[in-house]
């Protein structure tokens, strides 16, 4: 049987929601989840998040991709000192669900973030990243690490891109024509009033808005057929999601 790969969006807090997503794919044991990051923040449970990452990844093939909230999560509990923008940005309902976690978890969960990745291509030249990137050579040789995590250009240009420009003209964004397709989450597409995967060019978006009123979203990259959680308010009745 054909190896699947299913692609999750970001679940910032919300574990019911990406419990509900994993018991909805056709997953096999050789299957491969790639999770386009911001775990934390929002939500309640962005500590039991991290719990149920590990648990997957003893028994699924996973890539963890890191994402600016994923950042600020990682030097929190590396440094103890919390940024204040991050706490205006959901960080605060982070630190409250690490209250009941001993040290000793969360030096496993620090080294967890440690091992994230900041991008991963796979064997059909596809590329997935939280936001995205400036370098018209690619990833690789990006010279602002933060653009990985926080840049939204690739996508506006990927949504701007005037459609009758053909691939071969000068016109074309050479940064569109590096992989075949390209994953990302970060921007949510409620930004759109939309509330499923979005595509623009080769780009797809994969972040619906679970930290806000939308749903947990995955696709399977090879048959676009896509999977939603309950809209993640309905999930967390008495919450408020990120900020």
């Amino acid at each position: 049987m054909k190896t699947k790969t299913f692609v999750i969006g970001d679940i910032h807090g919300a574990a019911v929601a990406a419990k509900q997503i994993i018991k909805m794919l056709p997953l096999e044991k050789n299957d491969r989840l790639i999770f386009l990051g911001d775990y934390v923040d929002g939500w309640s449970q962005s500590a039991e998040v991290i719990n149920y990452l590990m648990e997957l990844n003893e028994i699924y093939d996973c890539k963890f991709i890191k994402g600016n909230h994923d950042i600020w999560c990682e030097d929190w509990l590396r440094e103890g000192t919390a940024d204040k923008t991050w706490l205006f940005h959901g960080g605060k309902s982070t630190v409250a669900s690490y209250a009941a976690c001993s040290e000793a978890e969360k030096k496993i969960h620090l080294n967890f973030f440690n091992r994230m990745i900041n991008y991963f291509v796979d064997e059909q030249n596809r590329l997935f990243i939280h936001a995205g990137f400036s370098s018209m050579h690619g990833p690789q040789n990006e010279p602002y690490a933060s653009n990985y995590s926080w840049d939204r250009t690739l996508w506006e240009m990927a949504l701007t891109m005037d459609k009758r420009i053909a691939k071969d003209s000068k016109l074309y964004p050479k940064r569109l024509l590096l992989y075949n397709e390209i994953y990302i989450g970060h921007t949510p597409t409620l930004y759109y009033d939309v509330t499923i995967p979005m595509q623009a060019s080769n780009v797809w978006n994969i972040d619906t808005g679970a930290a806000f009123t939308g749903k947990l979203s995955a696709i399977d990259i090879d048959t676009k057929q896509f999977w939603q959680s309950e809209t993640c308010q309905n999930l967390y009745p008495n919450e408020k999601g990120r900020n």
